[in-house]
């Protein structure tokens, strides 16, 4: 839909990534939703060009002393790139932060609840700050605003089968020769012989609680002396285990465990705040309730005099409600939040900003919503638009995408066969288009009638009690395709990662996180492909093979291998700049003159999966890639940073990783994140091939497809938080658009 009054964003010769020339106008102040299949540009398009431009852009507003303090952006590769607004990216990246950040802190919920307390709580303690664990005048002491201690596993620091001479003592800062054994050793308090299980009482409390500031002399030096268990908590227990470095933080584990703090039983704050109530309520008790009770709590509140603060905040408590996350609690760790939820939360910052003629980019925000919550998403979406906003949004949900006032279908397929622009117009229009989203926006799956049997004894939970889950007890089937369902916050993660691991622990959880690893890693180190491929670069040139190594002799001196160069901007985002001297290339010149089959080995770096599979002949390597692209992964090359992949391509990463094998237990977490409707098709033959070969696969998931082709479904409900945490329903699919109490149900009978 072109607009003139407001005008267009015009793109013309986008050739970022796979884009291949792409030139169109995307009208401003409309909703545009840009779909097509995984890797087939929808990124490149609105991230890699239309947002990289505008913060670029905005940057070079800055003076040049402040510029050089900042990330720096390169000019997208496009010949014309125009009208462009400032644009806000709301993405999927995980709200980090640590464990003082949590939801109130992040929606500046907990700015507004500290002001209300400071005028309306009795006894008045005056200012705001009196209320907040991270002021040192509110804080729990014992805790330091934290709301757990440290607590010692014993049977870690001590062997008491063991005399001290016999090293009883395990921490390494207590070992035989070490300067605090020397100290027992010289403080005539211990039979250096004796098994510690033999000490007296006295003797026992010497040894790990004495603290009386006695001086002990070891050599020419006067020590002082501090029981073990003392002395660990004044030294490694008293650090925040986020602050360790990995070698600490290992020894820190070792020995203790989080235990809720007993003073203020975890609600962080000292006694004063926790004793000032707002309608018999304290702060505490408010930031531990549910969302959705919260938000009717302050609507039920009468004082004139904060009338505006009240308004503010009981508008932002509802909208993470309309949002899908009013069964969190204000008081929730953010770190522990999904890469969709943390998506919905940064949404609702912006819902109540008074700016207008912004940009917003989203990346598929339906991630992690029941099909009876996209609805309100989608509400929220077209509220911004009103306010004079442009919204830009990626995504593959049908219902998503039927709000866009505008259609961007990229295509036809992924990576190279990728980069065009296959469909422009409205929804429509693409439904006649013949696109491959077209097609599928008509098109279900449909419900499975023959089920597989179960094999052997099912999966037995017993009594489950985890979060919100309501003394739950359910059967799993093994050897078959389970889906587990429901709301967003029903207590389907609960169930099946918390609870079915403790039963089974050699349940294997394929979920959309990947060890961190180093800048080097990526998707080529990731599978193990790289060592075939020195291997077969080394026989073929009658070299070494660490000279195909990136870590080793053959990398480029300049930039270690790496490709670019990362310079550290303190405590902003690294910048990263292609290496000049290699080009990007990664490797000697003199390296990249040998070759295998006509490629250097930089060649195969650029690679995509898809080209690997047809490059390699080697059986183990092409075995390896082959898997990658039956999961839909073909798009990404073999140098791909793990960094820059999706939560779902992450989750794919490992599932390729367990084609062929059998007889396993596998838990994936919403493996459709991030997938198109024809790829989804494809990774439901994958479940297939992975139960066919004898294993049983239990599926996390929201979309009606994947529910539509399962053996059975255990649907989770009837609500989130403490509405859900019940099972609603156990059976085949066939008997769910039967089952009156389930809203999955429901909306899978509307397919029918």
């Amino acid at each position: 839909m072109q607009d003139d009054l407001y005008g267009a964003i015009v793109i013309r010769g986008a050739r970022e990534n796979n884009l291949k020339n792409v030139s169109l106008d995307i009208p401003k102040r409309r909703i545009t939703v840009f779909t097509g299949v995984s890797g087939s540009g929808k990124s490149s398009l609105v991230f890699g060009t239309i947002a990289a431009e505008s913060q670029r852009l905005i940057n070079e507003t800055y003076p040049a002393f402040v510029q050089q303090f900042m990330p720096s952006y390169g000019q997208p590769d496009a010949d014309q790139l125009e009208n462009i607004s400032a644009a806000i990216i709301v993405d999927q990246q995980r709200l980090g932060g640590n464990s003082r950040s949590t939801v109130a802190t992040v929606t500046d919920a907990a700015q507004m609840l500290r002001v209300l307390f400071s005028r309306l709580a009795e006894p008045k303690l005056g200012p705001p700050g009196l209320y907040s664990y991270n002021d040192p005048r509110g804080k729990c002491p014992d805790c330091e605003g934290i709301g757990q201690v440290a607590a010692m596993d014993m049977s870690a620091v001590v062997d008491e089968s063991k005399s001290l001479n016999e090293g009883a003592l395990l921490p390494k800062d207590f070992a035989r020769e070490s300067w605090w054994w020397e100290i027992f050793a010289n403080s005539g308090l211990f039979d250096m012989d004796k098994p510690v299980k033999d000490y007296t009482e006295e003797e026992r409390h010497n040894l790990f609680h004495l603290n009386d500031g006695r001086k002990i002399k070891v050599g020419k030096i006067g020590l002082t002396y501090e029981g073990v268990v003392s002395r660990l908590k004044s030294g490694l227990g008293s650090k925040d285990p986020e602050s360790l470095q990995p070698h600490v933080l290992r020894e820190y584990e070792k020995i203790f465990t989080r235990a809720v703090c007993p003073a203020c039983h975890g609600t962080r704050l000292n006694a004063a705040a926790r004793g000032s109530l707002v309608n018999g309520k304290s702060i505490a008790e408010l930031s531990a309730m549910q969302v959705s009770d919260l938000a009717v709590f302050i609507r039920a509140l009468q004082a004139p005099q904060v009338g505006p603060m009240l308004e503010a905040l009981a508008l932002r408590l509802e909208n993470l409600v309309t949002i899908g996350l009013g069964y969190l609690s204000l008081d929730r760790e953010s770190s522990t939040l999904s890469g969709g939820e943390s998506q919905r939360v940064k949404m609702v910052r912006h819902l109540g900003s008074s700016l207008t003629d912004i940009t917003y980019v989203f990346d598929e925000p339906s991630v992690g919503l029941h099909p009876h919550d996209v609805g309100s998403l989608a509400t929220l979406m077209t509220q911004l638009r009103d306010k004079g906003n442009t919204v830009l949004i990626v995504e593959h949900k049908p219902d998503m995408i039927a709000i866009a006032d505008h259609v961007v279908d990229m295509g036809p397929l992924a990576g190279s066969r990728g980069g065009e622009v296959v469909y422009e117009g409205d929804f429509q229009g693409l439904l006649s288009s013949g696109t491959l989203t077209g097609k599928h926006m008509m098109k279900h799956q449909a419900i499975k009638t023959h089920v597989r049997q179960p094999a052997g004894e099912p999966l037995r939970i017993e009594h489950g009690t985890i979060n919100n889950l309501q003394d739950v007890s359910v059967d799993i089937p093994r050897g078959v395709l389970t889906v587990v369902s429901g709301v967003a916050g029903s207590g389907k993660s609960s169930l099946i990662q918390g609870c079915l691991p403790k039963a089974y622990p050699e349940t294997i959880i394929i979920d959309q996180n990947l060890a961190r690893g180093s800048r080097r890693s990526n998707t080529a180190t990731y599978t193990g492909i790289l060592d075939g491929v020195r291997k077969a670069f080394a026989k073929e040139n009658g070299v070494e093979a660490a000279l195909f190594s990136a870590n080793s002799k053959g990398a480029c001196p300049d930039c270690n291998g790496l490709g670019v160069i990362y310079t550290d901007l303190a405590h902003l985002d690294p910048m990263v700049t292609t290496c000049e001297t290699c080009e990007g290339k990664r490797f000697l010149p003199e390296v990249l003159e040998h070759k295998l089959r006509g490629k250097s080995i930089s060649d195969v770096y650029e690679m995509s999966i898809e080209e690997a599979a047809t490059y390699f002949t080697e059986a183990p390597l092409k075995k390896i890639v082959q898997g990658l692209v039956d999961v839909g992964l073909g798009y990404l090359t073999l140098g791909q940073p793990l960094s820059t992949l999706s939560g779902g391509e992450r989750q794919r990463l490992k599932l390729a990783a367990e084609l062929g094998r059998q007889g396993n237990i596998y838990v994936l977490d919403e493996p459709t994140t991030g997938l198109h409707m024809n790829d989804v098709d494809t990774l439901i033959g994958l479940f297939d091939r992975l139960v066919d070969a004898g294993s049983t696969v239990i599926v996390i998931e929201h979309n009606l497809d994947v529910i539509s082709r399962a053996d059975w479904v255990i649907d989770m409900g009837p609500g989130a938080g403490h509405d859900g945490g019940t099972v609603q329903f156990e059976g085949v699919p066939g008997e769910l658009v039967k089952a009156k109490g389930s809203l999955t149900g429901q909306y899978l009978a509307r397919r029918t």
